[in-house]
């Protein structure tokens, strides 16, 4: 049995680090983020471009699902509205893959704080931190397994993410 770890979250929520720690722990897997899809120059975000990076992600995914060697599948991206998890989902083969859904869900202050910290950093433009506080409140209707990362590291939310993940028997 596969796992495929969707792992989702506002701008600033901490996907990134937390799949890159939870790569760090997980046997045999392939860490895929949705962003490498849309860093393209001119950043253009139209029907044709979404289609494109959908169906690249759909089919990043699924070519992993196929491979024998890789075990667990770990894909992070904003994802913030349920459709779009369902959209990928329909796309893929999942006989005898696991999904698990995880929200990283950063209360408002500890988001500013990440947030202005990238700002600061020439990281992340100045409208983030109002774009991403508007976004938050979208994951609250995501089916998932919703994790409170505003206390705790990257590395801890991982931990937590993989110790889920063993519990259900898979690994």
């Amino acid at each position: 049995m596969k796992n495929l770890i969707l792992i989702n979250g506002t701008m600033g929520a901490g996907k990134t680090e937390v799949s890159n720690e939870l790569s760090k722990i997980l046997k045999d897997n392939v860490l895929l983020d949705g962003d490498w899809c849309w860093k393209m120059h001119p950043f253009i975000v139209n029907d044709e471009t979404r289609k494109m990076v959908m169906d690249n992600i759909c089919y990043l995914i699924g070519n992993y699902i196929k491979c024998s060697i890789y075990k667990n599948i770990i894909f992070c991206w904003v994802m913030h509205e349920q459709w779009i998890i369902d959209e990928i989902l329909s796309h893929l083969n999942l006989e005898n893959v696991k999904t698990h859904i995880f929200t990283l869900m950063p209360d408002k202050a500890s988001l500013n704080t990440r947030l202005q910290s990238d700002i600061d950093k020439d990281i992340r433009d100045a409208d983030i931190v109002e774009k991403s506080l508007e976004y938050l409140l979208k994951y609250e209707k995501i089916n998932s397994i919703k994790i409170d990362v505003s206390t705790i590291t990257q590395k801890q939310a991982a931990k937590y993410i993989s110790e889920y993940i063993y519990d259900e028997g898979n690994n």
